[in-house]
């Protein structure tokens, strides 16, 4: 029984240790977040002020998972 995951969009607002993000989502949520997939893979930098898009799981809202990159 798999669940949809939930995608969003918002804007890094800190970086923290271990490549873990704080992001403000467009509907004013922080979440925690990392990068995955191929972000991590090619080890693109991501910064405070980039516009990302984020994966969560409906089971907990507060972290989830940096997949693309905006410009």
């Amino acid at each position: 029984m798999s669940q949809k995951k939930i995608r969003k969009t918002g804007q890094v607002i800190e970086a923290l240790p271990s490549a873990y993000f704080r992001v403000r989502l467009t509907d004013g949520k922080e979440i925690i977040a990392h990068p995955a997939g191929k972000l991590r893979i090619y080890r693109i930098k991501i910064l405070p002020g980039d516009q990302v898009t984020v994966e969560m799981s409906p089971y907990d809202e507060k972290r989830g998972r940096i997949i693309y990159r905006g410009k």
